[in-house]
C-alpha cells in the first residue's frame, strides 16, 4: 500500500475474516450438539436463553406459585418469577445468586424442564471469590501476569463450588483518566501492559479446558472503550478516531480474544455517536469478522433499554432490534428482548435467522462449559476465605505495593523500619476497618476473614516485643476534627507513625468518578497535623486510583501506594514495613500533580512545540513561553507511570541492538516475531536483594502517523541478590513496531526507532536502529 507518499508493503497474513479465536468453541462435536437442540427449541425457549435476571437478594422458591418475584428492570420495576422461568425452560442466565443450595434449586428446575438446558450462573467475581486479592490496578502494579493468572485461577476453584461458573471479569478499559472510578478495576493506561493482564486472566479463569469443573467463562468488560469517558465522569460519551480506538483501546480486548474469551461484555457508552450496545461496526465487523470471536456478547446492566436515553431508539421494539442485529445476544436486566422478540418476528421487523445465531452463541458456551453433564455446583462450597490461598493474597498484595518515595528533600529514608521501633503509632480512618481493605466489587467477601492493618501491625509488634498505639484520627469523609488531638497524641509518644489514609472503598468503582483527587474529607488536615509532630511518618494510601499527593510529596518521609489489598491486607503491609519482603510494584497509571492536568499518561504526542515533558523531548532553543505547556504546574507526572521505589537500587548499562537496520519486506509482515533483539545489563547497586520490573520502551520518528514519545513494548521481572547483574533480552518483531496508518491498517515504515531500558517511562539507556526500504 502506499502511506504518505512512501511505498510500502501490505502486511501479509490478513485475511478478510480471522480463524475461530477459540478452537474449543468453535468445535465439530459442540456445533453438531448446538444444530441438534436448536432443532427441538421453541421461540419460548430460544429467547428464554437470550434473557439474564438479577437475584436481587431473593431467595429461590421451592414452588411456582409461592410468590417469590425477581425484579428485572429497576427503572420499569417489572417482575418475573424466575423459578417458574427455570421450570418451563426459558431462564438461560441469571447473576449474583450466591451460594451453591440457591444455585442448585433454580438448577434443578432448568434440568427438569422440557428439553434440560441448565442455567448459566453470573457473578461479579472481579478480584476474589471468597478470598479477596488486591483491586485489579493493584494487581496490575505487580507487573507479574503469572500472579494474575494464579490469582484468577484460585477465584475460579472457590465460586465453582457454589455453582458459579461465570465471570464478569476481566476488565480490560484503558484508563488514562484518575477521575473515572473504574480504573481501579482495569489494569492502567498502557495497552501493552493491558495486554498482557489481559490474557493472563483469560488463562486463570478458563485455563485450557473450559469444560473443567473448576474453569469458568470470562466476559471480558467493556467494549468498546468505556475507559476514554469525556471528564472521567461515569457513563459519558466517548468520542476519538479509529487510529487511537485501534492503537490504544483495542488491543487489551483482542488480546483477551486471542487467549480464547468465551464471552464479552458491551458498555454503557456510546462511542463515536453510536452507543456500544447498538454498533454492529463494533460488534460485528471487529469483534466478529476482524477477529474471529465465536462466543456470545452480554450487555451490561440495562444498557439494551437505555439505547431509548442515548435517544437512538424510540420504543423498546427499535432497542431490542438494534442491539439484537448489532449482534448483543443476551440482554441483562432491560426485560425488552423477551417482551418485544416475539412482536418483530411478527411484523417482519426482525429475522428467525438473527434469533437463531443469537441462542446458537450461548448454547455453544453452555455446552463448551460442560453445564449439560455437569450442571451443579462442585464439592464441598466455600463459605469463607480458603487458608491454602491465604498465602497466595498476601503474596499478591505484597507484590501490588508501590513505594513511591523513601526519603529525599531533605528527609532520611523511613522504611523499612528498624528493630529499634519499640512504639509505633497507627493512625487513620482505615487503620482499622476491615470492609474497606476489599475494594470495590468484594466478590461474595466474608468480613472477619480480613487481617486489618491494626490486626497485622499489633500481631508484628506484640512478636518483636513493641507496642501499637492507635487512634483513628478522623473518617474517611467528614469535616470534624474531634479525633486529631488523640492522633497528634499518639503520633507524640512513638518513634515512628504510620498513616492509613485514602478512599473508602465504595469512592472508587462503577458510578464513583471524582473531580477532585485529594485526599477526602479532612484527611489532608490531619496529615498536616501530625507531620507537625516532627516524627517521621509513613503515609499508606488506600485508593483505587492515582490522588493527588503534592504535599505529601514535599513533607513526608515515605509515601507507599497500597490500593485495596484484600483478605490479607495487614499481615501484607506488616511484611513490607518491616523489611521482610523489598516492595518491588510498579505504577500503571500516571499519579498527576494536580487535577487540572487529567488525562494524564506517559505516551503523549510531542506536539509541534514539544516543551521537555519530562526530558523525554526538548522544547526549541531559549523558548519558554510558547510552548506546549502549563503555566501553573509542570507538564509531567509528580509519579510517573513504570515508577516504584525497593529498598535497594538498581542500574542499567550496555543496553543494545542486534541489528542497526532491517529490510522494509521482512519487517512489514505481521507474522514476524524477532526482527530485532534488545539486550540490557541490569545490576543490584545496593546492599539487599530486590526485584526490579525491567522495562522496555520503544520510539518511531519518521513515520506518517505522529507517534508517542514512547511505549511500552517489553517488561520483566528480575530478582537480583545485592551486587549482582543479569543480561536481559527482549524480541521486537512486527506487533512491538507497527502502527495504524490512516487507513486504519497496522504497518511498518522505512523509519528511524530509538529503545530504552530502564526501570521507569524515564529510562534513559537507549538504542538505535532502522527499517529501511
Amino acid at each position: 500500500m502506499a502511506v504518505a507518499g512512501t511505498a510500502v508493503a501490505a502486511p501479509a497474513g490478513a485475511p478478510a475474516k480471522a480463524p475461530p479465536s477459540n478452537a474449543q468453541l468453535a468445535s465439530p462435536q459442540i456445533e453438531h450438539k448446538v444444530d441438534a437442540l436448536l432443532a427441538k427449541m421453541t421461540l419460548a425457549e430460544k429467547i428464554g436463553q437470550l434473557m439474564q435476571y438479577n437475584d436481587q437478594g431473593s431467595s429461590a422458591p421451592t414452588a411456582a406459585d409461592s410468590g417469590a418475584a425477581i425484579a428485572v428492570n429497576p427503572e420499569t420495576r417489572d417482575h418475573v418469577d424466575a423459578y417458574d422461568l427455570a421450570k418451563r425452560g426459558e431462564l438461560g442466565s441469571m447473576l449474583n445468586v450466591i451460594g451453591a443450595e440457591k444455585t442448585r434449586r433454580f438448577q434443578e428446575a432448568a434440568m427438569h424442564s422440557r428439553l434440560g438446558i441448565p442455567i448459566l450462573f453470573g457473578a461479579d467475581v472481579i478480584h476474589g471469590y471468597r478470598t479477596i486479592y488486591p483491586v485489579p490496578l493493584g494487581l496490575s502494579a505487580s507487573w507479574d501476569p503469572q500472579l494474575v493468572e494464579d490469582v484468577s485461577r484460585m477465584s475460579a476453584s472457590e465460586a465453582t463450588t457454589a455453582g458459579v461458573k461465570w465471570f464478569y471479569s476481566p476488565m480490560v478499559d484503558i484508563s488514562r483518566d484518575a477521575r473515572w472510578g473504574r480504573s481501579t478495576e482495569g489494569a492502567g493506561e498502557d495497552a501493552y501492559l493491558g495486554s498482557a493482564m489481559a490474557r493472563a486472566y483469560i488463562r486463570g479463569y478458563q485455563g485450557n479446558d473450559l469444560s473443567k469443573p473448576e474453569s469458568v467463562a470470562a466476559s471480558v468488560k467493556h467494549f468498546a472503550a468505556y475507559g476514554a469517558a469525556e471528564a472521567g465522569r461515569e457513563y459519558n460519551t466517548t468520542d476519538m478516531s479509529d487510529i487511537r480506538l485501534r492503537q490504544v483501546y483495542l488491543p487489551p480486548y483482542k488480546a483477551a480474544v486471542e487467549a480464547g474469551a468465551a464471552t464479552m461484555m458491551s458498555s454503557f457508552n456510546a462511542l463515536n455517536g453510536v452507543p456500544a450496545t447498538a454498533d454492529p461496526y463494533l460488534m460485528d465487523e471487529i469483534l466478529r469478522k476482524e477477529w474471529g470471536f465465536d462466543g456470545f456478547v452480554v450487555s451490561d446492566y440495562t444498557a439494551v433499554m437505555e439505547l431509548t436515553h442515548h435517544g437512538i431508539a424510540l420504543d423498546a421494539a427499535t432497542a431490542t432490534k438494534k442491539a439484537l442485529e448489532a449482534g448483543v445476544e443476551v440482554d441483562m436486566m432491560s426485560h425488552f428482548y423477551d417482551t418485544q422478540i416475539p412482536k418483530l418476528l411478527k411484523e417482519g421487523k426482525l429475522s428467525m435467522a438473527t434469533v437463531d445465531e443469537a441462542v446458537r452463541r450461548v448454547l455453544r458456551v453452555k455446552f463448551a462449559l460442560g453445564l449439560f453433564e455437569h450442571p451443579y455446583a462442585r464439592g464441598t462450597e466455600v463459605t469463607q476465605a480458603v487458608d491454602a490461598h491465604r498465602p497466595l493474597a498476601r503474596r499478591a498484595a505484597e507484590e501490588s505495593f508501590v513505594l513511591l518515595k523513601n526519603g529525599g528533600h531533605g528527609q532520611s529514608p523511613v522504611l523499612p523500619l528498624s528493630a529499634g521501633v519499640k512504639k509505633l503509632a497507627l493512625i487513620g480512618p482505615l487503620a482499622d476497618d476491615a470492609s474497606e481493605m476489599q475494594g470495590a466489587w468484594g466478590g461474595a467477601q466474608h468480613l472477619p476473614d480480613v487481617v486489618t492493618l491494626r490486626g497485622g501491625l499489633a500481631a508484628r509488634m506484640k512478636k518483636v516485643g513493641g507496642e501499637l498505639l492507635y487512634a483513628k484520627g478522623t473518617d474517611v469523609l467528614t469535616d470534624s476534627q474531634a479525633g486529631f488531638a488523640a492522633a497528634k497524641q499518639a503520633a507524640a509518644q512513638a518513634d515512628v507513625v504510620v498513616m492509613a489514609l485514602g478512599e473508602s472503598s465504595s469512592m472508587s468503582g462503577e458510578a464513583g468518578s471524582r473531580a477532585h483527587l485529594d485526599l477526602p474529607g479532612n484527611q489532608q488536615q490531619l496529615l498536616e497535623a501530625v507531620v507537625a509532630t516532627g516524627k517521621p511518618v509513613v503515609l499508606l494510601v488506600f485508593s483505587g486510583r492515582p490522588l493527588v499527593l503534592d504535599w505529601a510529596d514535599q513533607h513526608v518521609g515515605a509515601i507507599m501506594e497500597t490500593w485495596f489489598p484484600g483478605t490479607e491486607a495487614g499481615n501484607a503491609v506488616a511484611n513490607v514495613l518491616f523489611g521482610d519482603v523489598a516492595p518491588s510494584g510498579k505504577l500503571t497509571m500516571s499519579f498527576p500533580r494536580a487535577v487540572g492536568q487529567e488525562p494524564l499518561y506517559y505516551n503523549q504526542f510531542p506536539t509541534g512545540r514539544p516543551a521537555g515533558d519530562a526530558d523525554l523531548t526538548k522544547p526549541p532553543a531559549g523558548d519558554t513561553r510558547f510552548i506546549s505547556r502549563y503555566i501553573d504546574v509542570p507538564n509531567d507526572a509528580l509519579y510517573p507511570f513504570g515508577y516504584g521505589l525497593s529498598y535497594t537500587t538498581f542500574g542499567y548499562s550496555d543496553v543494545a541492538v542486534s541489528r542497526k537496520q532491517v529490510p522494509l519486506a521482512e519487517a512489514n509482515r505481521a507474522d514476524a516475531k524477532s526482527l530485532v533483539t534488545v539486550t540490557a545489563t541490569v545490576k543490584n547497586t545496593g546492599q539487599r536483594a530486590g526485584t526490579e520490573v525491567v522495562q522496555l520502551y520503544v520510539r518511531n520518528l519518521g513515520a506518517s502517523v505522529e507517534q508517542p514519545v514512547r511505549s511500552l513494548q517489553g517488561f520483566q521481572r528480575v530478582t537480583l541478590k545485592a551486587g549482582e547483574s543479569k543480561q536481559v533480552t527482549f524480541q521486537l518483531g512486527f506487533p512491538e513496531l507497527s502502527f495504524y496508518n490512516v487507513k486504519s491498517q497496522p504497518v511498518v515504515e522505512p523509519t528511524h526507532y530509538t529503545v530504552w531500558v530502564g526501570g521507569s517511562s524515564q529510562a534513559s539507556g537507549q538504542a538505535d536502529f532502522d527499517v529501511v526500504p
